[in-house]
């Protein structure tokens, strides 16, 4: 079965999200774009939102978001309930992301990152897996701290 994915890009990781799609088709990942569709001024959260819901209600099992620096668009989607969304840089930190945290939203900074760069990162991150044991303790951790977080919320 192929892997289907949701992407998306603020205009600052537009041309990024563009250009990660062959790599995406050498790696047999099917996609659907979420947006946006040109280098003009868009706002990050509109489609770090439209990647994270689709991904947090089990729409997609991973998602890729594009900006300049990935923050705006990792702290957006990290709003939403299901999702652990990280920013990576490197091949390495991307790795470990899916290894350790079991992170189904991938970020990527486009300002800070070369084409080549941004390949090895998606490769990395598709390649690696979920390692469980001492790590998916943790994981859920992080998804009890989502489930009781509302409960003290102020007004």
């Amino acid at each position: 079965m192929t892997r289907k994915i949701a992407l998306a890009a603020d205009h600052a990781g537009f041309e990024e999200k563009e250009r990660i799609k062959h790599t995406l088709d050498k790696l047999g990942i099917a996609f659907d774009d979420m947006g946006t569709d040109s280098p003009e001024s868009v706002d990050y959260p509109d489609y770090a939102r439209r990647v994270a819901e689709a991904v947090g209600d089990g729409r997609y099992e991973q998602g890729l978001l594009f900006c300049g620096s990935g923050t705006g668009m990792a702290i957006s989607a990290n709003k939403v309930k299901g999702v652990r969304a990280a920013v990576a840089w490197n091949p390495e930190i991307a790795r470990l992301a899916r290894e350790h945290n079991n992170a189904n939203v991938l970020a990527l900074p486009a300002r800070f990152t070369t084409e080549e760069e941004a390949a090895e990162i998606v490769t990395a991150w598709f390649e690696a897996e979920f390692e469980g044991g001492r790590h998916k303790r943790r994981v859920e951790k992080i998804k009890d701290i989502e489930h009781s977080s509302g409960q003290n919320a102020k007004a």
